[in-house]
C-alpha cells in the first residue's frame, strides 16, 4: 500500500520513515512541535516544493539510512536512549553555546548582523530545558518504565506544552541568527556558534520527535491534539 505523502502529517512521515527527519531538517520543516501539518500545508507554509521533499522520501529504502527504527524498541530502550543521546548532549551543549554566544556578542556587538541578546535567550532555554528534562526523569519516565501510562496522560500534557515552548525558543534562535546563517567574514567563535547551534535544533527537534510521536503515543492524551499543542 502506497504511502499518501502530501497528506501525511510530518509526525507520522517523521515516524513510519527512517531518514525523513534529515530530509526535513533539510527543507527547515518544523516535524516535531508542528508535526500534525501535512506536508502539503507545510510545503506551503514554508515556500518549498512538496514534489521535491516526496521525491526524496521516496528514495529512502532499506539500507538508504543507518537509523534505528524506533516503534520497534522497548520502553525501556527508548527511555534509555532519549536520556543518554539528548538529555546528556543538551547538558553539555548549552553552557558551551552560551558561552560562545556571550563572547560574540563582546566583540561584534556593533555589528548590525551580530546576535545581540542570543546569550541571554540561550541562557533562559538552558534553564527551561534542565527543568523540563529534571520532570522527565524524576517524574514522567518512571511512570512510563513501570507500565502506569493510565496515570501519565497529565504530565505527558505538560511535556507536550513545554515542548512546544522549546519549539518557540528554536524559533528565537532562527529569527536572531538569520535561520542560523554565519554571515561572511566571521570568525571562528561566530563560526562554532553557529555550528553548535544547529546542532542543538536538529537534536532538539529529533528529541521531541521521539517523545511526541512515539514515546508518549501508547499514553492516553489529556488533550485532543496531535503533535505539540499550538499556542
Amino acid at each position: 500500500m502506497s504511502t499518501d505523502y502530501l497528506n501525511t502529517p510530518l509526525g507520522d512521515l517523521a515516524r513510519i520513515l527512517p531518514g525523513a527527519t534529515a530530509v526535513f531538517h533539510a527543507s527547515r520543516l518544523d516535524f516535531c512541535c508542528q508535526g500534525h501539518h501535512t506536508l502539503a500545508d507545510a510545503a506551503a507554509k514554508k515556500g518549498v516544493s512538496a514534489a521535491a521533499i516526496i521525491a526524496q522520501l521516496e528514495a529512502l529504502g532499506p539500507g538508504t539510512v543507518d537509523m534505528r527504527d524506533w516503534q520497534q524498541a522497548s520502553t525501556t530502550e527508548l527511555v534509555a536512549h532519549i536520556l543518554e543521546r539528548f538529555h546528556a548532549r543538551h547538558r553539555e551543549q548549552m553552557p558551551e553555546l552560551i558561552r560562545l554566544a556571550r563572547r560574540v556578542e563582546q566583540v561584534h556587538g556593533e555589528r548590525p548582523n551580530c546576535p545581540n541578546g542570543l546569550a541571554d535567550h540561550l541562557s533562559n532555554m538552558a534553564q527551561e530545558l534542565e527543568s523540563h528534562m529534571l520532570k522527565e526523569e524524576q517524574i514522567l519516565f518512571p511512570l512510563l518504565l513501570k507500565g502506569q501510562q493510565a496515570v501519565a496522560g497529565g504530565p505527558i500534557s505538560v511535556m507536550r506544552f513545554e515542548h512546544d515552548q522549546h519549539g518557540t525558543a528554536l524559533d528565537e534562535i532562527v529569527r536572531l541568527t538569520d535561520d542560523i546563517t554565519t554571515p561572511a567574514g566571521a570568525c571562528n567563535t561566530w563560526q562554532a556558534l553557529y555550528r553548535g547551534l544547529e546542532e542543538l535544533r536538529q537534536d532538539l527537534m529529533q528529541h521531541i520527535h521521539l517523545e511526541n510521536n512515539i514515546l508518549f503515543a501508547s499514553a492516553p492524551r489529556a488533550e485532543g491534539k496531535n503533535g505539540c499543542p499550538t499556542g
